[in-house]
């Protein structure tokens, strides 16, 4: 085969995350979708996604996509795609899964039972026989329909690609590792004199994550894929770029891992999936509460998944941790970076309370400033937020028609309203600061 369309399944939300992570890797057109990314390439960047992607969920080869109104044009499409070209003869070829939105064939059962009977009916023809096996190498086959486009893939992983392999015991709520990369990708933490803290770490996960980064260990170096039993991927490709991902690990790289609980058992755990990940050595595990967190450097970074209601406490509990965290970051940790996983809705309100020193804000937002600003939205329609943290004030605005990149600048392509409207925005922000300076001054904040 030529070079083809490889697909890597994201979770929504993820999908530049997993896109910046293929054009690092070298990977040619490649482009974000809603749950997906898409690349050209050929069967060694198929070996090389599956190996080095730290936060997609599956890689698939794509073999068609077509538009289909009638369960025939269904069979038509699908009969026609050149399967031998994956699938051996003995190979064992399931529809694994299913979708349909918003598309006129709707029936998840039908659509499975005629694509198989019209993959049956082409590898017929091919091979010359009228009944298969299926006792051979595993092609799983992926279906999906979005307003009647249907993309036809066969999945190369196996099991999903954040089953490392590391992790044979985990905890109450399980953060998935391809997760927990991400959010050390967010962080931008890569190691060097930047320590890196998870003061909540459950089994780990998520500090192990960090030190594979750290130590540039591919995710998927030990553990195996679907794709490998295929004999249309030669043996030695795999062997070739695991060898290759395995020179490529940093133990120069200086890596400062810290990662906390209160549960000794939790931490036992985590300690032993860290060895399974050939990381224990960088990575300190202490039993401990947050409470007592103290920082080891001027600069760091926080990442974390503390405890949420839904699962593990109610709301009156998990209002007061997030509480005592955003006060531990904001005492201990003034110059770090934090990143926080929760799906608590009022997360923001209790980790970072805007102006905690309400007499101090009312001595500082006087009734002039106050008023400018409600001008300001008014004017612009941009929403904003002040707030006092730290002895220090901060004037934050929103904004998304404010998209201004560097290629636009370069080529002279702005819209002039956008441009009027920056401008205005950086007088103002001037202005305003220049008196929220003065009215500091008097207070002496």
């Amino acid at each position: 085969m030529k070079d083809f369309t490889i697909i890597a399944s994201s979770t929504m939300g993820l999908e530049s995350i997993v896109r910046d992570e293929c054009i690092e890797l070298g990977f040619k057109d490649v482009h974000a979708f809603n749950g997906k990314v898409e690349f050209k390439g050929n069967f060694k960047d198929v070996v090389k996604a599956n190996i080095h992607l730290r936060c997609a969920d599956r890689i698939f080869i794509k073999m068609g996509e077509f538009k289909a109104l009638t369960f025939e044009e269904l069979f038509k499409n699908v009969k026609k795609i050149k399967w031998s070209e994956i699938i051996e003869k003995n190979g064992e070829f399931p529809i694994s899964w299913v979708s349909s939105v918003k598309s006129k064939l709707f029936s998840k059962s039908d659509i499975q039972r005629i694509a198989k009977k019209a993959i049956v009916e082409n590898m017929k023809e091919i091979y010359d026989i009228e009944k298969f096996p299926e006792n051979g190498p595993l092609f799983r086959i992926k279906i999906q329909g979005n307003k009647d486009i249907f993309t036809i893939m066969i999945d190369t992983s196996g099991d999903a690609l954040h089953k490392r392999g590391y992790r044979n015991l985990i905890n109450e709520a399980p953060l998935k590792e391809t997760m927990a990369a991400a959010l050390v990708k967010l962080s931008r933490w890569k190691g060097g004199d930047r320590p890196f803290v998870d003061p909540m770490c459950g089994t780990g996960t998520i500090a192990i994550e960090a030190a594979m980064i750290g130590r540039n260990i591919a995710p998927g170096v030990n553990r195996n894929f679907a794709a490998e039993s295929w004999k249309v991927i030669p043996k030695d490709l795999w062997i070739d770029l695991r060898d290759e991902a395995f020179s490529q690990e940093d133990y120069d790289n200086k890596v400062m891992v810290y990662a906390s609980d209160i549960d000794l058992d939790t931490i036992k755990i985590a300690e032993e999936n860290a060895e399974r990940a050939g990381v224990e050595d960088d990575i300190l595990f202490e039993c401990k509460n947050f409470l007592n967190l103290e920082a080891m450097a001027e600069k760091g970074c926080l990442v974390t998944n503390p405890p949420y209601g839904e699962r593990l406490l109610n709301d009156e509990k998990v209002e007061r941790l997030y509480t005592l965290l955003g006060d531990i970051c904001r005492t201990r940790f003034p110059k770090w970076s934090y990143y926080i996983i929760t799906s608590y809705p009022e997360f923001e309100k209790y980790f970072d309370v805007k102006a905690a020193n309400k007499i101090l804000a009312m001595q500082i937002l006087t009734a002039d400033i106050m008023e400018e600003l409600v001008e300001f939205e008014n004017k612009t329609k941009m929403k904003y937020d002040v707030y006092i943290k730290n002895n220090n004030i901060y004037l934050r605005f929103h904004s998304a028609n404010l998209q201004i990149s560097a290629e636009d600048l370069k080529n002279g392509v702005l819209d002039k309203k956008i441009i009027n409207k920056y401008f205005y925005l950086m007088n103002f922000t001037y202005n305003l600061s220049s008196k929220l300076i003065n009215t500091i001054n008097e207070v002496q904040i």
